[in-house]
């Protein structure tokens, strides 16, 4: 059974910084793609950042220039790292990956607060 464990969420000022991480309990090779998603109360999930096994990247708008997400392949793990943090990034943040039949697979979040 694949997993994907998030950490790195916290709560932190506005204008400050986290790096979240997604460990895969497979070889990240296994997804075409992987991304972060997020979800604020009251909200539907979003998209935030995703990465192809190719390497080719997709921001949402409201967080281009401020996040980068990144992949280490010989640790299975996929990061995102959130800069110049607003009050309206707080949301529970969940990594996903896809693989070559479309399936995918969730993990089961890390709370992001930022205060203002």
């Amino acid at each position: 059974q694949v997993q994907l464990v998030e950490s790195g969420g916290g709560l932190v000022q506005a204008g400050g910084s986290l790096r979240l991480s997604c460990v895969a309990s497979t070889s990240i090779f296994s997804f075409n793609t992987m991304g972060w998603y997020r979800q604020a109360p009251g909200m539907q999930r979003e998209l935030v950042a995703a990465v192809s096994t190719g390497g080719i990247k997709t921001y949402a708008d409201s967080v281009k220039g401020r996040f980068t997400i990144s992949r280490d392949n010989a640790k299975n793990t996929v990061y995102l790292q959130m800069n110049s943090l607003k009050p309206e990034d707080t949301a529970a943040y969940y990594c996903k990956g896809r693989d070559f039949r479309s399936m995918d697979y969730w993990g089961k979040g890390t709370l992001v607060t930022v205060s203002s």
